[in-house]
């Protein structure tokens, strides 16, 4: 669920609109289509609609060359009449000025890294359907194409002395059989032997293995070292790791890797990962979290190795219990020369999502949720805590360019952006400006921090979103929005789907409620919702929609309740248990039959932890677990649902959806079903994110207005 409608046939069918965009900076394709660009969109009366939203560019990794002087970043733009996407990379100055587009190609080219001291820049792209590792100047010139792997490269980190190459391929899974008949070439089906078949989204054919390559300066060599070789494990880990899960000792000759050495079953109950440390010379491999029989500690993720700046430490994150995914994420270092290790971030009651060390070794700065924020914080070796900052925002990632922080940036109001942070005076200034021409087009909304008091007497973090132009003197409908997670914070996120702007901007106030079981409020709170689904989580959410709805300018007959994954859960349980509040629900990717998903599921040890076991496992955690099922509540439902899934949804399987929407049928309940055959937990093509939102909207106006 972390880490994710009634057949409307008018909405389904519909021919969708293209946004009246047009393409700059863009050469043409074979076949005379332009190359997709940055969308100059017109928009009418500050109105925030869908496809000025999906006409949004998105910022995604950035690298600071090495004299902390220039930025390489990828942007990816989105067309909704090609149904397609591409990224391409920026260069500018730390201060954000020079800005330069260096690919226009109409491959899509992304990851850029410093090379050769700054002089070069290193990027994947996918030219001619396969993605290998290319290089080029600062201006964009003298492109060479510097790996020729039989696969694709899926990501790729540059030995310090760049004398090797380590790159992310797939190697073939031994427990799932594609083919078994040469008579039979166009046989469909697979054969799995055990468990984990698939994964998130798909069937889990091939593994993630790091390859080692020699590097000559102008050509990766074809020779490579699978320093995973004939080990049915995954590193980076599915459905979701990526290069940040590895790293390379300073001195070149080791790798730091990220692995949960188990496949089948056994995986799929555990997330007991560990880092291991392969040295490149002799082949040899130390596990850092067990090492000298220390199989007591770091039970749970271990992730993301970073060595100190000297070599000396080695930090990543940790969790202490296994099947627990979200169990509070510690910071670990351990001193290689001595061996030991411990947690420096027992100060912080939240988790360190991301981190980097300070350029002299003796700090580490990170970013973690607190108060409903990504702030950023720092630590010293001792464990000693300081705040960074707390603006109302989410940072996402940090990297050093001389004594400043750059950092990636958004909110509830503002889509990505980068940030140059004067951390001594605490002074943030925006060095990107990507999506100004839209923003600026658009009517503003307020975002209101709201503390209210829970049923069991705590406080309780409440976002409230006013449409623009609000005022006070008119009624308005209000939304409840119900995270997922289900352990995830609603902070200042920025979402090109659940965006609370493009809500409100629809006429709606939205009421955001950081309830039981969310992380950022310390770990009692955070926890407050394993095996209670149906408790405390969802007396907060009611608490808050009613204290809001006291606000003479919210209308109490034109409430409205949605939600994803464990949000969508929510929707469900509320359906059966809302006392009339509501006159509309909208569900998307959520668990109707608990029963049901706790063998359908992929992940095991989710529901294992969450819900006590599979169903028919006897014990005081399954008994009150299942009984919070929102299928055993049917009987109840009396308001209008419209339930959305994607059919590649292998978390929470679009039979949830069906069965609910189904069963509201037979009940008598208006209501629609929206299914994607192509989309996961998420939807994330453009024609279908359009749909997504034409149909939410459609179907709160049909009831709330």
């Amino acid at each position: 669920m972390k880490k994710h409608s009634f057949f409307h046939l008018s909405l389904i069918t519909m021919t969708l609109m293209t946004t009246a965009a047009v393409m700059t900076g863009c050469t043409k394709e074979g076949d005379g289509s332009p190359v997709i660009g940055r969308n100059n969109i017109q928009i009418q009366d500050g109105h925030f609609t869908p496809e000025a939203l999906w006409a949004m560019g998105r910022i995604g990794s950035f690298a600071v060359s090495p004299d902390g002087q220039k930025i390489a970043y990828d942007v990816a733009y989105y067309s909704v009449g090609q149904n397609a996407s591409h990224r391409v990379i920026y260069v500018m100055n730390a201060d954000g000025s020079g800005q330069k587009l260096l690919t226009s190609t109409a491959d899509s080219e992304s990851s850029p890294a410093w090379i050769k001291d700054g002089s070069r820049i290193a990027f994947m792209s996918n030219s001619g359907g396969s993605t290998q590792i290319w290089e080029m100047d600062v201006d964009g010139g003298s492109r060479r194409q510097l790996s020729f792997a039989a696969k694709s490269v899926q990501g790729f980190l540059f030995a310090p002395d760049e004398s090797q190459v380590l790159m992310v391929m797939g190697v073939e899974n031994p427990l799932v059989k594609v083919t078994q008949y040469e008579d039979l070439p166009k046989a469909t089906g697979r054969i799995a032997t055990d468990m984990m078949y698939r994964h998130w989204d798909s069937w889990v054919d091939e593994l993630p293995h790091p390859f080692v390559a020699p590097f000559d300066g102008s050509r990766i060599s074809d020779i490579t070292l699978d320093i995973l070789e004939n080990q049915g494990y995954e590193s980076p880990m599915l459905p979701f790791g990526g290069i940040e899960q590895l790293c390379w000792s300073r001195d070149s000759r080791g790798i730091a890797y990220t692995c949960r050495k188990k496949t089948g079953l056994e995986y799929a109950r555990s997330t007991d990962s560990d880092i291991y440390l392969y040295d490149i010379h002799d082949g040899s491999t130390v596990n850092l979290c067990k090492k000298d029989g220390d199989a007591d500690r770091n039970l749970g993720y271990d992730i993301n190795p970073q060595y100190s700046p000297d070599g000396r430490y080695i930090a990543w994150q940790s969790m202490e219990r296994d099947g627990y995914e979200s169990d509070r994420n510690r910071l670990y270092v351990m001193d290689l020369e001595t061996g030991v290790k411990k947690s420096v971030s027992e100060a912080f009651d939240s988790n360190v999502e991301s981190f980097i060390w300070s350029t002299d070794g003796t700090e580490i700065y990170f970013i973690g949720p607190w108060m409903g924020k990504q702030s950023i914080f720092k630590l010293d070796l001792e464990g000693n805590l300081t705040t960074i900052n707390d603006e109302v925002c989410d940072y996402n990632a940090i990297a050093w360019s001389g004594d400043r922080l750059i950092a990636a940036r958004q909110s509830m109001t503002n889509a990505t952006e980068l940030y140059s942070l004067d951390i001594r005076r605490n002074m943030a200034e925006r060095i990107t400006h990507e999506n100004d021409h839209i923003f600026s087009q658009l009517d503003d909304v307020r975002v209101e921090e709201r503390w209210i008091e829970t049923t069991d007497g705590q406080q309780m973090l409440t976002w409230v979103i006013y449409p623009p132009k609000f005022d006070p003197a008119k009624k308005y409908p209000a939304l409840l929005y119900c995270e997922g997670g289900p352990q995830s914070i609603i902070s200042q996120f920025w979402s090109f789907r659940w965006n609370f702007r493009i809500m409100a901007s629809q006429g709606y106030i939205v009421v955001a409620p950081n309830r039981h079981g969310l992380p950022g409020f310390g770990s009692e709170w955070n926890e407050e919702i394993s095996g209670d689904y149906g408790g405390k989580c969802m007396d907060d959410v009611l608490k808050a929609i009613d204290e809001v709805s006291k606000e003479p300018y919210i209308d109490s007959d034109r409430l409205g309740c949605v939600g994803a994954s464990f949000g969508g859960y929510s929707v469900y349980w509320l359906a059966g248990h809302h006392d009339k509040r509501f006159k509309a629900f909208i569900a998307h990717d959520g668990i109707f039959n608990l029963q049901q998903q706790s063998v359908e599921t992929e992940e095991f040890w989710f529901t294992n932890w969450d819900l006590g076991g599979a169903y028919w496992e006897q014990n005081d955690k399954t008994a009150h677990s299942f009984a919070t099922s929102p299928h055993l509540f049917i009987e109840k439902w009396d308001t209008p649902i419209l339930c959305i899934h994607g059919e590649k949804d292998y978390r929470i399987l679009s039979s949830q959806a069906i069965s609910a929407f189904n069963s509201a049928v037979m009940r008598g309940v208006p209501a629609e079903l929206l299914l994607f055959p192509d989309e996961n937990h998420w939807v994330l093509q453009p024609q279908n994110g359009i749909l997504w939102q034409r149909t939410f909207f459609g179907w709160l106006d049909r009831w709330l207005k």
